[in-house]
């Protein structure tokens, strides 16, 4: 089914890297079957920034944004080979935007990980169409891997 293709991007952010939480970060995604397909470590310039929040830049907190995704290392985690992904998995979209939750949502990433609303430890797309877009950002088809999960059967299967 079209679900068991979505891909989603997740970032984690400044923070979740200062703090060592990437790792905790991974296994919740990898606890709930979902699929890695690329991942990287880089120091995000303000070009990348603006076109990944291009929709948030008249927004009076962006400048405040900008230096906090320049301020340290991101974790970009996604994939492509003919479409673009990253956790790939069953309704992966929706999924993660649930296990992302809010701020103050106990048993979510935010909830869990962050320590105020500026500081939210990671970005997860909220729609289909915006992980492709925004995937394409982070990730040239050369750095992403296209491979069958072992598992994939047993957590997808008939």
């Amino acid at each position: 089914p079209p679900e068991l293709q979505e891909k989603t991007l997740v970032l984690a952010k400044p923070d979740a890297v200062q703090r060592r939480l990437v790792g905790n970060i991974i296994q919740r995604f990898e606890r709930r079957g979902f699929k890695l397909v690329a991942m990287k470590l880089l120091q995000v310039d303000q070009g990348l920034v603006d076109r990944h929040y291009q929709e948030l830049r008249h927004k009076p907190f962006y400048p405040a944004l900008v230096t906090y995704m320049t301020s340290g290392p991101v974790v970009a985690m996604g994939s492509a080979v003919t479409v673009p992904r990253v956790w790939e998995g069953y309704n992966v979209v929706r999924s993660t935007r649930d296990m992302v939750g809010d701020t103050d949502s106990v048993g979510t990433i935010w909830g869990d990980l962050s320590v105020h609303i500026s500081r939210n430890v990671v970005h997860a797309s909220d729609s289909v169409e915006t992980a492709q877009r925004e995937i394409s950002f982070w990730f040239q088809r050369d750095e992403l891997v296209d491979w069958k999960s072992r598992d994939w059967d047993h957590i997808y299967g008939p």
